[in-house]
């Protein structure tokens, strides 16, 4: 185990790097955290299960866990190769572009992400690695394709990603996608890396980089397609979401009209 700290690094939080491991892969995956709890070690047990950190390296992205679930020596038995933990500012957009800076500093030729709440089917990560290997640059999943699976989806989440979401990212990406609010996607180096891409910046706090990077690879002329996944929310309980109640759902339509409007281009 070694460790070192990020700070001052421009369009980057400061963050901590705790390596359980070397670089084993030419891709990895990007789990963001925060106070997961029992449904990130669930989940990573699924993936060891399905050997997916035989295929990539999985590195989680911390926003700063209070719940005890982050322990490097528990991470370590899960098959988990690097844990960073973000120290500065920022929400989701920031944890991925930490994750995205330490990916692009160790030299991994595809970067996947996957939410860290247990509802997506993270066996399926080889169907994205399979789809950089024929040279796409944004593969992402959607459980509305062939194959795919949308299970006790709430009412709401579900038509506001068909009939608002999905239209508005297809009009700005130029192309046709059908479940833009999904976080399980995969970019390739050269897209990430792309000079009229640039992903650290500071204005991708919270859902902005997603947002974003949906639609800019299209727009550059690179290639994207989605591939099948399954999205199960809890048939009971709380629904584990980043974007809930009216302030959130308003603050996703800002983003979807800043992005059509091209205003997160560099």
């Amino acid at each position: 185990m070694t460790t070192a700290s990020v700070k001052n690094v421009s369009g980057v939080p400061d963050y901590e790097i705790c390596e359980l491991a070397p670089r084993r892969s030419h891709y990895c995956l990007l789990i963001p955290v925060i106070n997961e709890g029992a449904r990130i070690i669930t989940e990573l047990g699924r993936a060891q299960r399905a050997g997916i950190d035989k295929v990539c390296d999985i590195i989680l992205c911390d926003g700063g866990s209070t719940d005890g679930s982050m322990k490097p020596e528990t991470l370590e038995l899960y098959g988990v190769n690097t844990l960073l933990t973000k120290t500065g500012p920022g929400k989701q957009g920031a944890q991925l572009r930490m994750g995205i800076h330490f990916a692009l500093k160790r030299g991994y030729q595809g970067v996947l992400t996957v939410d860290g709440n247990n509802k997506d089917s993270i066996e399926d990560v080889p169907r994205f690695i399979a789809k950089l290997k024929e040279g796409y640059d944004l593969v992402q999943g959607s459980r509305f394709v062939k194959g795919g699976h949308a299970i006790n989806t709430p009412a709401a989440r579900y038509w506001a990603v068909r009939l608002i979401h999905a239209p508005i990212i297809s009009l700005a990406a130029r192309q046709w996608f059908t479940d833009t609010t999904n976080a399980y996607r995969a970019y390739s180096r050269e897209y990430l890396t792309h000079p009229a891409v640039k992903p650290l910046r500071d204005v991708f706090m919270g859902y902005e980089l997603l947002a974003y990077l949906s639609v800019r690879a299209t727009q550059l002329g690179l290639k994207a397609c989605e591939v099948p996944v399954t999205r199960a929310y809890p048939a009971t309980g709380a629904t584990p979401t980043k974007i809930s109640g009216f302030k959130g759902n308003s603050e996703l339509m800002k983003v979807l009209l800043a992005t059509l409007a091209g205003k997160y281009n560099p």
